[in-house]
């Protein structure tokens, strides 16, 4: 599993994060003996032991705050999102800090470590970003193979990642692994059935280094999704990776039960307000209860704050949508940030749901979009999640359509789910609520 996400990753941002992480750990390193006294981050851990809890939680924070996404070259949410990662860094090291032994360390020395880490960070995004805009980094792809699908896996490839990828065409029965490295190819991925003439060549590219991908496997390694359109039921009979063992599904819902009532302790006087402003700005009750399809589509009973007026669906249940009228004031608000979402800890806790998995979506819906999708069924093999791999990777969808490009992504998550896919989710979580991604 730990493959597959360092293959969703491209190598720029790998090598980015990695660049923080260093920065991170020299700054602490750096801080760590003040003249005249104790540094930032002193006591019981040394010098070396200190900095690299920089190097990892810096590292780690800037991966929630969405800093190395995607969006790594983006210089709209770099100062904010730097913020965020050090708000939350700088707390947790005096913390394990003073859990090993050490005196937490004062405010003004913590305000001194945040500040010199949060300029470097931010000088070193700027440089990058400045200098990216002369030249953004993209890997060129050459795809052969079925001329109807080319033209679907390049519109593809244009959208994904935002311009990491170059798609180019060309005849398979001039493939050479000279001409391709001329050309700076990083890769080649046939579409639909392999041309047998071509074989030769790309066994030739492949023993000579450069990757050939068939469709499926090159949208799963570096887009993180599955190809319906060439999706087999072999596809995920066969795959590798995920492990769904006693022990795995004790440690998943150990960890569910634990995150889940430390976030309803947290968040209580948060949700004390937001019923009390849900009462203030709407008659109707505070709770909104909507039958789900959950595991192996058994039905539970989900709870949400109520963000809709009382007679949202007297017609029947209908899509949500884009500056919805059926929306109350206070409704947009905690649906913007999510936090209609906190009464499914509940549902967490109860073991109807986990933090982890795909959305759970209304048995009419569920009818509706499996007699249109194949394999529509399959993600409920896993228990749906407060959030998803689906759910960071694609904005809130409302159509047919939309649930076709998410099962993508769910599926995927079926056939590679594990802890360090669910810990990479969680975090990339902490992006889609801080910028209200595809929320409506």
């Amino acid at each position: 599993m730990g493959r597959a996400i360092l293959q969703y990753v491209p190598r720029a941002v790998t090598a980015l994060m990695l660049t923080e992480c260093l920065l991170s750990f020299i700054v602490v390193y750096a801080l760590q003996d003040v003249p005249n006294g104790a540094g930032p981050v002193s006591g019981s851990l040394n010098n070396a032991l200190a900095a690299c809890l920089g190097f990892a939680i810096g590292g780690v924070t800037l991966i929630a705050s969405g800093q190395t996404g995607d969006n790594f070259l983006a210089r709209r949410h770099l100062l904010y999102t730097a913020l965020v990662a050090g708000i939350v860094a700088l707390p947790l090291m005096a913390a394990v800090e003073t859990i090993f032994g050490g005196p937490f360390p004062d405010l003004w020395s913590m305000l001194l470590l945040w500040s010199v880490w949060l300029a470097a960070i931010v000088s070193f995004r700027t440089a990058v970003s400045l200098m990216a805009d002369r030249a953004r980094p993209s890997r060129r792809v050459l795809i052969i193979g079925d001329p109807k699908r080319i033209e679907a896996v390049g519109a593809r490839l244009l959208r994904a990642r935002n311009g990491m990828f170059e798609p180019l065409t060309g005849d398979p029965l001039r493939l050479s692994s000279e001409l391709l490295r001329q050309q700076g190819i990083s890769a080649v991925v046939v579409s639909g059935a392999t041309p047998p003439s071509a074989m030769p060549a790309l066994l030739d590219c492949k023993l000579r280094g450069i990757p050939v991908f068939n469709e499926l496997l090159f949208q799963e390694r570096h887009l993180g999704r599955v190809d319906l359109d060439t999706l087999t039921a072999g596809d995920i009979v066969f795959a590798d990776g995920f492990t769904d063992g006693w022990i795995s599904r004790a440690l998943k819902r150990s960890c569910d039960i634990a995150i889940a009532l430390t976030l309803l302790f947290v968040t209580l006087p948060l949700m004390a307000l937001t019923a009390i402003a849900i009462k203030a700005d709407s008659a109707g009750p505070v709770l909104y209860r909507q039958q789900r399809v959950g595991y192996l589509g058994r039905i539970f009973t989900l709870y949400k704050f109520r963000s809709m007026t009382t007679d949202a669906e007297a017609g029947g249940p209908i899509w949500a949508q884009h500056a919805d009228p059926r929306v109350t004031r206070v409704g947009s608000f905690i649906r913007a940030t999510r936090i209609d979402e906190l009464p499914q800890l509940a549902n967490v806790i109860m073991g109807e749901m986990s933090l982890v998995g795909p959305r759970p979506e209304r048995p009419h819906f569920v009818r509706q979009l499996a007699d249109a999708i194949p394999f529509y069924h399959e993600r409920s093999y896993v228990k749906p999640g407060l959030t998803g791999w689906a759910q960071v990777n694609y904005p809130y969808g409302a159509s047919v359509e939309d649930a076709r490009e998410k099962l993508a992504y769910d599926l995927f998550y079926v056939k590679h789910r594990g802890m360090l896919l669910d810990l990479f989710i969680l975090m990339a979580t902490v992006r889609v609520v801080l910028f209200r991604e595809g929320a409506r």
